[in-house]
């Protein structure tokens, strides 16, 4: 008996000393947040705008915030300051991926450069891409597919705006956006359009744009599996069937553009650079892989994708800020017109000389940034931010919607002013590439959108460009004030109500013909 005593006693105590040395000396302090619900966490107060409602949390606890959601710790950067915490000082920490539904069943396992692990492969992948279509040099050899696709545009919505007037209503500017972008895209990666000019094309370009808008819709989505994996299989929110019914779509669209430029010789567009890398040994990258056929598809299916949708969606939020304030518009049309002049087209090379349209594009950037909420990160490690213990495999959110709107970095934060980044004013030295935290549209530091310099360039261009060429009024003789301007929430922040106006050709008749 006393010898069972004995090593029960040295087993509690033994036990006893374990957990006291395992405990550490100061306890671990988590960032602020609202309490959640028993195993979903904060999940269900998320909405259906998230990015809006983890803004009036930092409101309330901080710009730096913690959310439990299932089982997973999430922090959300609401600041420029906490941005830059995260993105710069620390970014070594946060450059990859937490898994999640999207990258898994649309963006091939997470092969995409959006998606792909941080590592070798990635930075590979990266800069095959920037290295044959998104360096400088590389846009400029492809400027005059952005012209040409521009002047198209503007022909087509001339066009339109004679039957509009006829039944009324307006032009519908997204489409012809994203018609006008799409076929830029495609023609550089492609080596063809996949549009018919106005939007009316074949049935493969109907469903392309289609494809694009419900993936980006759905990457956006919150999948209740992510974050409570035992209950992933059952989909309650029907958000896994639609997205591998999506990406079944966009994978048999893929395969059979690169099944035809298997069989062409001699292109040069960057699908065929692709495959020629494909069978070249190394030619996958530094790290000796070869590129695979998923890997190709992965990567057009990012420039389909971000490099399609995102400029759209910020040149429409331009514009229909633009017709919402004529006094805006009008000092825009009095510099296009004293730069270009009206005999012909806004050009590329016009751009440098245009600062209040650049300051129009900023301001847009910060009021309706493409991607609201980042691309989430996960930490690699645990880490202190602000005094803030951040648990390793913790997921962060940079809230790039709120931090625009941050009354304590910006004046009139609502109010649509882009004379704030005019010289002289007070964000004039506020750029949008990643290095000032105030405006951090493409985000920053090591996964920044590798996208940035070609998504910004077709902006400027297709907002300069209608801007100068018509005059903009609302439809119906709309109060331009009452034009909605409510977001509809995704991966991009999509308007809720397209935005339709009343075009006036304002320029000589001759510079309307398509080149």
């Amino acid at each position: 008996m006393s010898t069972l005593l004995i090593i029960l006693t040295t087993l509690i105590l033994t036990t006893l000393l374990y957990l006291l040395l395992r405990q550490p000396t100061k306890p671990s302090r988590l960032p602020p947040g609202p309490k959640g619900w028993p195993v979903l966490g904060n999940l269900p107060q998320l909405g259906p705008k998230p990015h809006q409602t983890m803004a009036g949390l930092a409101r309330k606890y901080g710009p730096l915030i913690h959310l439990k959601l299932g089982s997973v710790h999430a922090v959300v950067a609401s600041s420029p300051a906490t941005a830059s915490l995260f993105l710069k000082t620390h970014d070594a920490n946060f450059c990859n991926r937490p898994p999640n539904a999207g990258a898994k069943h649309m963006a091939y396992d997470g092969q995409s450069i959006a998606f792909a692990p941080y590592g070798p492969r990635w930075r590979a992948l990266r800069k095959i891409s920037t290295s044959h279509l998104l360096s400088p040099k590389a846009i400029d050899e492809f400027r005059h597919v952005r012209g040409e696709e521009v002047s198209r545009m503007v022909a087509a919505i001339l066009k339109q705006t004679v039957r509009s007037a006829e039944g009324g209503g307006g032009v519908d500017v997204g489409k012809h956006l994203n018609v006008c972008t799409a076929n830029a895209m495609t023609r550089a990666s492609l080596g063809r359009r996949l549009f018919a000019d106005g939007g009316e094309g074949d049935r493969e370009a109907t469903e392309f744009k289609e494809m694009v808008v419900e993936l980006t819709t759905l990457a956006g989505a919150f999948v209740l599996g992510d974050f409570i994996p035992s209950l992933g299989w059952l989909d309650p929110q029907g958000v896994i069937g639609k997205m591998k019914r999506v990406a079944k779509r966009f994978d048999g669209f893929l395969d059979r553009i690169v099944a035809e430029h298997k069989e062409k010789k001699e292109k040069d567009d960057f699908l065929s650079v692709l495959l020629k890398l494909r069978e070249e040994e190394g030619g996958g990258g530094d790290d000796g892989e070869r590129l695979t056929d998923v890997e190709i598809k992965a990567l057009l299916l990012d420039l389909f994708v971000a490099g399609t949708d995102t400029s759209a969606s910020t040149a429409e939020w331009a514009l229909a800020e633009l017709v919402r304030h004529p006094s805006i518009l009008r000092r825009a049309q009095q510099e296009l017109d004293s730069v270009v002049g009206r005999d012909r087209l806004v050009s590329e090379p016009d751009l440098a000389r245009l600062p209040f349209l650049q300051a129009v594009i900023k301001e847009t950037f910060r009021l309706h940034p493409s991607t609201p909420l980042s691309l989430p990160h996960m930490a690699t490690d645990d880490c202190e931010i602000n005094g803030y213990h951040i648990p390793s495999g913790s997921t962060l959110f940079v809230n790039v919607w709120a931090i625009a709107r941050d009354p304590d970095v910006w004046a009139d934060p609502l109010e649509f002013n882009p004379a704030r980044f005019l010289s002289g004013g007070p964000k004039a030295h506020v750029d949008v590439r990643g290095n000032d935290f105030e405006v951090i549209p493409f985000g920053s530091g090591r996964r920044i959108c590798a996208g940035i310099n070609l998504g910004l360039r077709m902006v400027q261009f297709m907002t300069a460009t209608l801007v100068h060429a018509f005059d903009w009024a609302g439809p119906d003789g709309l109060d331009p004030e009452k034009i909605d301007m409510e977001e509809a929430y995704g991966l991009t922040l999509q308007r809720a109500v397209p935005l339709r106006a009343r075009l006036t050709p304002r320029l000589a008749s001759h510079v309307y013909r398509a080149s």
